[in-house]
């Protein structure tokens, strides 16, 4: 496994692995997955902004992707991030998130962030919210019945980390 760059090549995979969980799960409340152009888009600005988008390469295929984007769009927001971590179906339990999240923290240090935000759907499903505190986040709050998603009512679970040491 490589953890590298995203690039506009990995796109298609990038958009597929994301159209799974849109249509699957409410660990995103998108509703209908993002034209190929969104993701030209999101690489495009991280891209701009200096911000890593991250993918998991295992043997020529994007096995998982990571990217921090601006936390708020409002500019004392700029250094503060909030973090996207999603793996392709079938490649989840084999360390590949954390090795994402392991390469996507010093990238958001490099790049100026001093506060990492994860917003994590409440599924009843720990995976997420314990591999973040694994490195060091910690609670920041939780949303109740937030997201309305697959006929059920979704809380967010906020957690945060600081970057600053």
């Amino acid at each position: 496994m490589t953890i590298r760059p995203a690039t506009a090549a990995d796109l298609a995979e990038v958009a597929a692995i994301y159209a799974h969980y849109v249509a699957t799960s409410v660990i995103t409340f998108d509703e209908v997955a993002p034209e190929a152009t969104f993701w030209e888009g999101r690489l495009r600005e991280l891209d701009e902004r200096g911000l890593p988008f991250l993918v998991a390469d295992v043997e020529g295929e994007v096995a998982g992707y990571a990217y921090a984007s601006q936390w708020r769009p409002k500019p004392a927001y700029r250094h503060s991030v909030e973090d996207s971590i999603y793996l392709a179906p079938g490649r989840t339990g084999r360390g590949l998130g954390r090795a994402l999240l392991g390469e996507l923290l010093p990238r958001c240090a490099k790049a100026g962030v001093r506060q990492v935000v994860a917003v994590i759907a409440d599924t009843g499903e720990q995976g997420s919210a314990a591999l973040h505190r694994s490195f060091g986040f910690e609670p920041a709050g939780r949303l109740k019945g937030v997201g309305f998603k697959l006929g059920r009512w979704v809380d967010t679970e906020l957690m945060q980390l600081d970057l600053t040491g």
